[in-house]
């Protein structure tokens, strides 16, 4: 069985047992289960898909701790003018494991 979940404007495909990533929120703490129930899609024997949301289903969470992502780097650059600017940047994220999906 899987399913289409969001999670603050993004949508990831999960399965049970999968571990992903999720945009940082400083409210999950570590081993903390968390109930996303904006499922778009269930899949598996027969797929139910929402209009948007499907109704009763929902997908359960344990937050495995924080993550670091990839740098990225931001340059900026004005040309003739002698500028040049360079930032990184590193986003944080939390990974999950799911636990269940309810339909």
């Amino acid at each position: 069985m899987y399913a289409v979940v969001m999670d603050r404007n993004r949508q990831h495909r999960v399965s049970e047992g999968d571990s992903i990533l999720l945009d940082f929120n400083e409210a999950w703490e570590t081993g903390q289960e968390v109930v996303l129930d904006q499922v778009s899609l269930v899949g598996g024997k027969e797929t139910r898909i929402g209009t948007p949301l499907v109704e009763g289903a929902r997908v359960v969470l344990e937050i495995l701790g924080e993550e670091d992502g990839r740098k990225i780097v931001v340059g900026k650059f004005r040309r003739r003018k002698n500028y040049r600017r360079k930032i990184g940047f590193r986003p944080k994220f939390v990974r999950a494991r799911v636990k269940a999906i309810e339909a």
